[in-house]
């Protein structure tokens, strides 16, 4: 499923709500994922997961055409925990 497919099925399942209106809010949904990620650190969402940055330490790696050693520096990433509502659905 893609952004679209999810504009469209939201606007199927919600009565009345037109496919802009739909558009904005999955914007806003996504919007404040991000927002709380680089302000919080991690968005716990119950029934659904949690997103948690992460800090991946700089490391050493090689150069695939020369093969010379070069340092890959820190970054952060984000991570995601599957919650248990979730899971079991997934499971069924």
């Amino acid at each position: 499923m893609n952004k679209t497919e999810l504009v469209s099925h939201v606007v199927e399942n919600v009565d009345g709500l037109s496919k802009v209106l739909a558009t904005k809010v999955v914007n806003a949904v996504f919007d404040a994922i991000k927002h709380g990620l680089k302000h919080d650190g991690d968005v716990a969402i119950v029934g659904h997961g949690s997103y948690v940055v992460a800090e991946r330490a700089a490391r050493d790696g090689r150069h695939p055409k020369t093969g010379a050693v070069m340092r890959i520096p820190s970054t952060k990433v984000v991570r995601f925990k599957v919650g248990k509502d979730l899971k079991d659905e997934v499971n069924k």
